[in-house]
């Protein structure tokens, strides 16, 4: 699912990032890694906060519906 419909404050897996090379580039550098673990924190109009590591990042309605997820297990 994309991140933007995933659940609030569950551990969630990125199981593929579909956007160009840069964009996934600049998500790599900012800890949004295929297979890595992050946590909504928030979702509102489009716009989503994750916990990625130690640090918050937001993400626009563009890039969060081209990040799909699952939930870790």
């Amino acid at each position: 699912m994309p991140i933007i419909l995933a659940p609030i404050n569950k551990e969630l897996r990125i199981l593929r990032v579909l956007t160009d090379e840069k964009t996934k580039k600049h998500l790599e550098n900012l800890g949004l890694t295929q297979n890595g673990v992050i946590t909504v924190l928030s979702s509102s109009g489009g716009a989503v906060v994750c916990k990625v590591k130690e640090g918050r990042v937001a993400l626009d309605r563009t890039v969060s519906t081209k990040i799909l997820v699952a939930e870790a297990v």
